[in-house]
């Protein structure tokens, strides 16, 4: 029984007490470690709910709430509050049920320092000193190009000089290297004025913040009034900066420029993880990417997972967009912020590439992780599937049959064999089915698995930790009572896969799994199942083949069991027979006994062509 009666007095004076208020909830073990952070609109609807009888609970969930020995709540004064409350527990406790946003990287930020003649370079960690910081950056390789473009049209000075008026005017220093080679103005010696300094560094603020178009706009000022007052060498140098930035421009712009400061998420959900992908837009051109993994925890829709991703990288990225454009609409919503889910136009093309990043970030991590620790890969396989499957071992190695027969006859049943979740071929069997006459799929299943498990047992070999049959309830049952017989029930894990829904039936138990489609666990079982029916149909045909091949052959007067047997073992089948010259013939089996197989297979031609008919 799961309801509130079986929980500590404790835990449920605090339930009777719970306020129909907003806030957040804290779930305890006996160690006194919180274990799930949760908000809630209501506070005594959400948390009750974890603990009232649920026959179709999750497994997941279930879990958690058997290790629950003590709960906190705090009140909050709406449900942004409780939003960001739960993103600070979550963040200082890390819980081992909640949703985990996996990085732990720190990213780069470009930085405008706050001081006379400001310099702009890159830095790893923030600090609240007055400076402006634009990032961070998730692409060391995009914040170089940036500061390079920057370098290429700005000569702001590099050197950690105190630039005070004062020192300035005093004369206390001399012009660098830098200076000499054209990659600053000279600002220590009076050589560039504050005015010109600044108005440089505004217009490096704009390019960082994506307001191109109004860099460009005045720097095309500025070219004109130049070339009015004949400097053309000036107005020669702006010309450069401008077809620089356009370049620039060219390069990163991906939708109409009229969308600007927009966030757009997308998310790709794989069962046990979630993968975010997060573009930054302004003025049409991308200038933030980043995307991450999530580690679901107990069974989050997507709506929820979306939400979270938001609400994390948001403050991430310190995020001040008032729309976010998403494939749907995410559990919680934000103060001040648009959701936008597009259907067609230039929203929908950005949505559209954030997914394909998004998926090919999780197509490029798989397969990294099989080249880098293909080892840790097929231990993560192999957990999952015992995960999903509730085996009491890790599913190493696995065994799959399946019966092949035509109306009864030629009937065979194949064994196919994966260690390590993948296919081992030389441990594949061929059955022929020796006790059973008609077409009867259970007794053929009883006949090769009682085959299979009595020999592995006289020869002491190991036992699979997983056997799968192809097929329902009924052909479950059959296995079980020989495994009975054999005294092996208990020793190794048996499921069946029904072929229609693809359902994993389970002994004893009336109720298949139903396992997601997306499900690494169910696909290595389809894979065993097709592999186990590709394997025995190819067997079958073989045997049907030869069958037939068997009984025209011996219909041939003088030929007898050892001629039958040498053409088979030359030839192998019919259509070379008769394809073969009568020399070809003689080589195996004589002169005599060719000229009668190249008569009787004549004849038959003859017989089967079709008569003529004159009119």
């Amino acid at each position: 029984m799961e309801g509130r009666d079986r929980f500590s007095p404790h835990i449920q004076a605090i339930l009777a007490g719970l306020p129909m208020l907003p806030g957040v909830y804290q779930f305890f073990n006996a160690a006194g470690e919180i274990i799930y952070v949760g908000k809630a609109k209501i506070l005594k609807n959400r948390v009750l709910s974890y603990f009232r009888e649920q026959a179709d609970r999750p497994r997941k969930v279930a879990a958690m709430i058997a290790k629950i020995a003590d709960l906190k709540y705090f009140i909050v004064d709406s449900e942004t509050d409780a939003l960001l409350l739960e993103n600070n527990l979550i963040k200082k406790y890390q819980p081992r049920y909640n949703i985990l946003l996996k990085d732990d990287k720190s990213y780069p930020w470009i930085c405008i320092r706050k001081e006379p003649f400001p310099r702009v370079f890159a830095m790893r960690n923030p600090v609240q000193d007055g400076s402006q910081y634009f990032g961070p950056y998730s692409s060391v390789t995009v914040m170089r190009t940036v500061l390079e473009l920057i370098k290429q049209l700005y000569p702001l000075r590099t050197c950690n000089l105190q630039l005070s008026e004062d020192a300035v005017q005093q004369g206390r220093y001399k012009v660098c290297l830098e200076y000499h080679i054209g990659n600053c103005k000279g600002p220590c010696t009076g050589r560039q004025d504050r005015a010109d300094y600044d108005r440089s560094v505004d217009e490096v603020r704009d390019i960082l913040q994506g307001n191109i178009h109004r860099v460009i706009r005045m720097l095309r000022q500025q070219m004109n009034d130049l070339a009015a007052q004949y400097r053309f060498e000036e107005a020669e140098q702006i010309r450069r900066r401008i077809a620089a930035l356009e370049r620039y421009q060219a390069r990163s712009t991906v939708v109409n420029p009229s969308i600007h400061n927009v966030d757009v998420f997308s998310l790709y959900d794989d069962i046990d993880a979630a993968y975010v992908n997060f573009l930054k837009v302004s003025n049409g051109a991308i200038i933030q990417a980043y995307t991450a993994e999530m580690v679901r925890k107990l069974d989050e829709t997507k709506e929820e997972l979306l939400g979270y991703a938001i609400s994390e990288i948001r403050e991430k990225f310190h995020s001040t967009s008032t729309e976010v454009i998403v494939p749907f609409l995410p559990a919680d919503s934000l103060p001040g912020v648009t959701f936008t889910v597009p259907r067609i136009g230039d929203k929908k093309k950005l949505l559209e590439l954030s997914g394909r990043n998004v998926v090919f970030y999780h197509t490029e991590k798989k397969k990294q992780l099989e080249r880098i620790d293909p080892e840790r890969h097929t231990r993560q396989l192999l957990e999952t599937m015992q995960r999903d499957l509730h085996l009491a071992e890790l599913p190493v190695h696995i065994e799959c049959f399946d019966n092949s027969n035509i109306q009864g006859t030629d009937a065979v049943s194949s064994c196919v064999v994966f260690r390590d979740a993948k296919p081992c071929k030389r441990d594949y069997r061929h059955f022929n089915v020796k006790t059973v006459q008609d077409a009867n799929d259970f007794a053929t299943m009883q006949e090769v698995i009682a085959r299979r498990y009595t020999r592995l047992v006289e020869e002491g070999k190991p036992l699979p930790q997983l056997v799968v049959i192809d097929g329902g309830k009924g052909q479950l049952s059959a296995v079980m009572e020989t495994l009975d017989r054999l005294g092996l029930r208990g020793r190794m894990a048996v499921i069946g896969i029904a072929k229609r829904l693809e359902e994993i039936y389970f002994p004893g138990d009336s109720y298949p799994l139903s396992l997601d489609k997306r499900s690494e666990t169910l696909k290595i079982i389809q894979q065993l199942r097709d592999e186990a029916h590709r394997f025995g149909i190819t067997h079958h045909r073989d045997k049907r083949s030869k069958h037939m091949l068997v009984s025209e052959i011996e219909q041939i007067p003088g030929i007898g069991s050892q001629s039958r047997d040498k053409l088979l073992q030359h030839f192998h089948t019919l259509s070379r027979i008769k394809a073969a010259s009568e020399d070809e013939l003689s080589a195996v089996v004589g002169r005599s006994r060719a000229a009668a197989i190249r008569r009787y297979l004549s004849g038959k031609d003859d017989a089967s062509a079709s008569p003529g008919v004159v009119s």
